[in-house]
């Protein structure tokens, strides 16, 4: 890393809280020398409190743009000068573009984490899927799943300030797509295990699992869970959550979160440098493993 920075090296960043235990600065940092340009991405600990003071800072430093995790992504957007179509429509912003001073907000989580389902032969298409989460990543998730073709969506999250988020997402869904949203409470059991069993895919899209929720689950217990039922997580630090624990035991064939984590940034990556992320190296390089 030395050895490339120099007076004319431009930085992108990464805004999230906690965010020490991010892959992103590895792999963007990596697909930067090996295409030979001259940029650095560093990761910085901003949460709700001092993120005002953080976008500030990225259009004073005049950084070339910067990703944003939990707990920005709902409300970055307030302090930016525009939202694409795509981020007005999910309400997040994970990925900000500094076009000569404009600050522009970006949403593709939805997008790696339909891009990884492929690249892992998963089809969703045309079929059912259960989503539990209700935040930025799940409702970008689940509002790119119904404009790619999934037939249905059923949304659990439990009673907090997200549900109503959860419940406006399938109305957006409903009243803009093919697709056939349903919002529930996450602790209606009896329908959190009618609605799985009826579904193909199941998706945790909550940050239970990762630091400070390690070990934790907001799965009952693995009969909720059928061997052909395919499983994924967006959480992947740990690669492997309690979640995935359970489904692996069942048989179930499941994913982490490295894969959208790869593919989201390789779309932040193309905006940023203009050039495709080389992700079969990224792949080999940084061990990215995302599935059995």
């Amino acid at each position: 890393m030395a050895e490339r920075l120099t007076g004319h090296t431009e930085l992108v960043g990464l805004m999230a809280y906690p965010i020490r235990h991010s892959s992103s600065p590895a792999m963007h940092n990596e697909a930067f020398a090996y295409l030979g340009i001259d940029m650095a991405y560093l990761a910085f600990e901003v949460d709700n409190s001092t993120l005002e003071d953080a976008i500030k800072g990225m259009r004073a430093l005049k950084l070339v743009g910067s990703n944003v995790s939990m707990p920005n992504k709902t409300v970055v957007g307030q302090y930016l000068d525009e939202l694409s179509p795509a981020a007005k429509l999910i309400g997040a912003v994970n990925t900000i573009v500094n076009d000569n001073g404009r600050l522009i907000g970006h949403c593709t989580d939805g997008i790696g984490y339909m891009q990884s389902l492929k690249d892992y032969d998963i089809d969703v298409i045309g079929k059912k899927m259960t989503v539990v989460g209700a935040g930025g990543a799940a409702t970008a998730i689940e509002i790119q799943a119904a404009l790619d073709g999934v037939a249905e969506i059923s949304i659990f999250n439990i009673k907090d300030k997200f549900y109503e988020v959860g419940v406006e997402t399938c109305r957006k869904i409903n009243e803009n797509t093919s697709c056939k949203a349903t919002m529930y409470d996450l602790a209606d059991h009896e329908a959190l295990r009618r609605e799985i069993a009826s579904s193909y895919l199941l998706a945790n899209a909550t940050g239970m699992g990762m630091k400070p929720l390690e070990g934790k689950t907001w799965l009952p217990d693995k009969s909720y869970l059928r061997p052909d039922l395919i499983v994924t997580d967006t959480v992947y630090a740990p690669a492997e959550t309690e979640f995935l624990r359970i489904a692996k035991e069942v048989g179930c064939k499941n994913m982490n979160g490295f894969g959208m984590m790869l593919f989201q940034g390789a779309a932040g990556f193309k905006m940023w440098t203009g050039q495709d992320m080389p992700i079969e190296h990224m792949k080999e390089v940084l061990g990215i493993k995302y599935g059995d």
